[in-house]
């Protein structure tokens, strides 16, 4: 295999759009398919083919890069591509999945003469365009050389949590982190709301906390996207969010955890999205605490 690769990016929302470009920029040759094509068609800007369908888009490639919505989609996609697919390409899946999901994934893959790698990534819209993912990745030593090019070009670290992509360690961390970031989202939305409730400046607030251990400049800048109303364009979407939230929930159910946290934070992000959020930043939770528009 050349320095130069083939890579096939299947899902060119948010955060797979910016994936493929960065790949692209690298000077890989990048064929890209997304379900509603408008969204992969900035990408022929740089460089990049535009598939009408998976299959058309895994021709020729060296490398398959599924960024979608969940693993369900995944499996689906994988079969539409399945007519251009040839054993021995490497498959870089990226979509924030469930556990059960990476043995379901792996599973076809090995059906398929498919060599699989486990790869969540770290980090929302900005580090995705800026090429500063977090790779968390898993899968066998032997091809690692093969698709490092490809987490160089979207990431600034690649973490290699394991060998075998079916046993989800990659998976098992990022379910552990999101559980932190959406957490810290669904409060940030609800201090706000609080202070606003009970006539409390909300710099009062942060001045109370600053430079303490209570503070956090991830929380101000979710308090402040909700007050400059700069929720859109999403960093990591309102419907998304909730998706992760109740993956994680399920993964906590499944290993004898209750995780009341997640699931206040699941409804949240659902009631959010019931009242015309659902494709605004995740921190579009905040509404939540009305039952109406809030009060300016």
């Amino acid at each position: 295999m050349t320095d130069k690769l083939t890579v096939s990016v299947l899902g060119t929302g948010i955060m797979g759009a910016a994936m493929a470009r960065n790949i692209a920029r690298a000077g890989h040759a990048v064929r890209a398919w997304n379900r509603t094509r408008a969204k992969a068609e900035p990408l022929a800007a740089d460089g990049a083919h535009i598939a009408d369908t998976p299959a058309e888009a895994v021709q020729g490639a060296d490398v398959v890069l599924t960024m979608l919505y969940d693993g369900g989609t995944v499996v689906e996609v994988m079969d539409e591509a399945m007519r251009g697919l040839r054993p021995g390409i490497l498959w870089v899946q990226s979509t924030t999945a469930g556990i059960e999901d990476a043995a379901e994934m792996a599973a076809f893959a090995d059906e398929h003469g498919l060599v699989f790698y486990e790869a969540p990534v770290l980090g929302t819209r900005q580090p995705a365009e800026a090429g500063q993912l977090t790779v968390l990745a898993a899968g066998p030593v032997e091809g690692r050389d093969a698709v490092a090019p490809v987490f160089d070009a979207v990431g600034a670290r690649t973490l290699w949590t394991g060998e075998d992509g079916a046993a989800g360690s990659a998976t098992r961390l990022k379910l552990v982190a999101n559980s932190w970031v959406l957490a810290a989202t669904a409060a940030a939305g609800e201090v706000l709301a609080l202070a606003e409730a009970l006539g409390v400046d909300p710099q009062d607030f942060f001045g109370l906390i600053g430079g303490g251990p209570l503070d956090m400049g991830y929380l101000r800048a979710k308090i402040d996207l909700i007050r400059d109303g700069g929720l859109t364009p999403a960093s990591f979407a309102v419907a998304t969010a909730e998706k992760d939230a109740r993956l994680i929930v399920g993964a906590g159910e499944h290993n004898g955890v209750r995780l009341d946290v997640a699931a206040a934070a699941a409804e949240r992000f659902r009631r959010a999205a019931a009242q015309g959020h659902g494709d605004e930043d995740m921190a579009a939770a905040y509404f939540a605490s009305f039952e109406d528009e809030p009060r300016s």
